[in-house]
């Protein structure tokens, strides 16, 4: 019975990420996307994650407004929220890559609660693990 409040402790404490990724087919070159901005996201620093991310695999990015979206062979979408406990941080991030008007990969990163003390990691060091899944079937690798 004594270590049923520890058991309970350490399940706070640990906490939970989900990282859901389907990546790009194996064999999609990937050389140019269009971020469609979201003016709607609160996370500073996510739009230049994003746009490091797919530089470091040797794809280039351009920033869009929805309405230009269109012009763009490949464009990325995302989505993400805050949480706050003491300070903001990254709670969730949806990603989704289109090609085409057909989505060809996604990525979601979920925070799941707990006091983990990795929810108070950079957006880069939670978002580069994911970007690097979606993108490892591109043939655009360095």
């Amino acid at each position: 019975m004594r270590l049923i409040p520890v058991g309970l402790t350490l399940a706070l404490l640990v906490g939970c990420t989900s990282i859901d990724v389907r990546p790009v087919a194996g064999g999609v070159r990937l050389e140019r996307v269009c971020i469609v901005e979201n003016e709607e996201v609160l996370v500073d620093d996510l739009l230049s994650v994003l746009r490091d991310g797919f530089d470091r695999h040797g794809i280039a990015t351009s920033v869009v407004q929805p309405a230009h979206a269109d012009a763009c062979e490949t464009t990325l979408t995302y989505t993400a929220a805050r949480g706050w406990d003491l300070v903001p941080y990254l709670d969730e991030a949806e990603l989704r890559l289109w090609r085409s008007g057909r989505q060809i990969g996604a990525a979601d990163y979920r925070h799941r609660g707990g006091f983990a003390l990795t929810k108070f990691a950079g957006t880069k060091k939670k978002m580069d693990p994911v970007i690097d899944q979606l993108l490892a079937g591109s043939r655009n690798e360095r």
